[in-house]
């Protein structure tokens, strides 16, 4: 089994940074891709960037040139860096891993909020 958890959100006002990271455990080497997801109150939970374990990103349009998703494959940690934060991002970001282990699987953490006030 793999497990995420994610740290790193907070309060920020808009123009501002965050850094949010998502420390994977147990089967790590089975892992395929591992996606930052949010979901603001009301609305449906949205992919924002994924790496996958060659390295190639994804971004959603409405975050291209803002954020950047990273991996550290020592720690096993996938970083979101997080640039000109407005407050539409405002959400619950959720870190989700892909893997395969006898089947294809997904483990996601638990949700760490990130606010940009304006």
């Amino acid at each position: 089994q793999v497990q995420v958890v994610e740290s790193g959100g907070g309060l920020v006002q808009a123009g501002g940074s965050l850094r949010l990271s998502c420390t994977a455990s147990g089967s790590t080497s089975s892992i395929n891709t591992i996606g930052w997801y949010r979901q603001a109150p009301g609305s449906q939970r949205d992919l924002v960037a994924s790496i996958t374990k060659n390295d190639m990103t994804n971004y959603a349009d409405f975050v291209k040139g803002r954020f950047t998703i990273s991996r550290d494959n020592a720690k096993n940690t996938v970083s979101l860096q997080m640039y000109d934060l407005k407050p539409e991002d405002t959400a619950v970001y959720y870190c989700n891993a892909f893997y395969w282990l006898l089947r294809q699987r997904t483990a996601w953490g638990q949700g760490t909020q990130v606010t940009v006030s304006s």
